[in-house]
């Protein structure tokens, strides 16, 4: 089994020249996505939230991750829509409050979000709150997270190719191939 770093560095070089522009960014990817895939592999369930402007990618995301004949177990991941609909309603801290309270009643502590999108966003505040979000996140520099410029012309082509990558990841964690708790 190879750490999960070796692992990234070899999918990223199998995909050729489209997805050169990760090699240089690979460690920024590797931390967050290990523990968010060790965080799966313990049970945990996904909360996907995304900006405004990238809920197509979450829909996307939803729809490829447990495929119609999936090749691996099925894993948890949910939209925050179909949980709370009125999430872009919550304002300050005592409503995010709520809304947790909401999900520890559902999933325990077993659950972690997953957020897509600017930073600067209200949504983004929803999953600022906990420490063990996974995100990928749009010109603001964030703890353990994967930064994007959301200014940038192959945005939409990046995001596929790393939902892409995170799938051959997932795979990779759950059948033993890379390592994800170092």
């Amino acid at each position: 089994m190879q750490d999960f770093a070796h692992w990234s560095l070899d999918a990223i070089r199998a995909e050729g020249a489209s997805l050169s522009w990760l090699e240089e960014m690979r460690f920024e990817w590797v931390i967050p996505t290990a523990a968010c895939l060790h965080e799966i592999l313990l049970g945990k369930t996904l909360v996907l939230i995304t900006d405004k402007n990238r809920e197509w990618f979450g829909t996307y995301i939803l729809h490829k991750i447990n495929a119609e004949r999936p090749d691996r177990p099925l894993v948890p991941v949910v939209g925050i829509e179909s949980i709370y609909p009125y999430y872009d309603a919550l304002q300050g801290g005592e409503m995010i409050d709520m809304l947790e309270d909401m999900l520890r009643l559902a999933f325990g502590d077993r659950f972690l979000f997953w957020y897509i999108g600017r930073g600067e966003d209200k949504r983004a505040d929803i999953a600022k709150r906990r420490d063990d979000t996974y995100f990928w996140i749009f010109d603001e520099d964030y703890q353990s997270s994967f930064k994007l410029n959301s200014h940038d012309s192959h945005l939409d082509i990046k995001l596929l190719q790393l939902f892409r990558l995170f799938d051959q990841s997932l795979n990779a964690a759950m059948f033993g191939e890379a390592d994800v708790t170092a």
